[in-house]
């Protein structure tokens, strides 16, 4: 594919991640994408085939890179597994901040509980980065530097459950926290940095076997 259609491709791409945020995946057309991407139906429907061929390469378009990332995190041999843990609370916290926009379409579709393959198939994108952060806590505790007892499955609710709430519930948490949750800025500058310490501080208390010398 030449660079032309490479950039248009993605020009589409970005066009459908705003739409399928604002109005839903019920709610958004190929119609209103294919109008605000200023292409043509053909052209839409040639690249995506359908409106989920359209917001599954949306969605795997963000959370394969992170897919990479993570695995790479995962098989590095050199550090620890708390380490490790921290290097994915940055980064999963920074993708969450720079990529609202995305946040809120992903969880929009995930909160229909819906079935069917649409569903299915982003369930199973998902649960590649859910037992890459398994495989990292479990290595942990094989190596003896987590706790034994550690509870794999609610860690991860805990770190995804946290960033839901506060993001996905915006009116609510606005009020708790006393700042616009979604003024970028503040995002950036106050919320980023208080849960990426608030998260480090949370799991390593749990986390962390302190008889072992490895993390300290």
């Amino acid at each position: 594919m030449d660079k032309d259609k490479i950039d248009k491709k993605e020009h589409i791409l970005d066009v459908a991640e705003k739409v399928f945020s604002e109005l839903g995946f019920d709610g958004a057309s190929t119609r209103t994408i294919s109008g605000e991407a200023g292409v043509n139906m053909a052209m839409l429907n040639y690249y995506f085939g359908s409106k989920e061929g359209l917001f599954l390469a949306v969605f795997n378009r963000k959370i394969k890179s992170f897919q990479n990332i993570l695995q790479n995190i995962s098989s590095d041999d050199t550090t620890t597994s708390w380490n490790k843990m921290e290097q994915y609370i940055d980064l999963y916290v920074q993708r969450v901040v720079s990529n609202n926009c995305f946040q809120k379409m992903l969880y929009q579709e995930l909160a229909m509980q819906r079935r069917g393959q649409l569903s299915d198939e982003i369930a199973g994108i998902l649960m590649i980065n859910v037992m890459e952060l398994k495989k990292i806590i479990q290595d942990g505790i094989d190596k003896g530097e987590f706790n034994k007892d550690v509870d794999l499955d609610l860690v991860i609710a805990t770190i995804y459950g946290t960033k839901n709430f506060i993001i996905n519930a915006p009116q609510l948490t606005t009020t708790m926290l006393g700042y616009d949750i979604q003024d970028e800025k503040i995002l950036e500058e106050v919320f980023k940095p208080r849960i990426e310490a608030y998260m480090k501080k949370l799991l390593r208390a749990y986390l962390v076997n302190e008889h072992d010398n490895t993390n300290k």
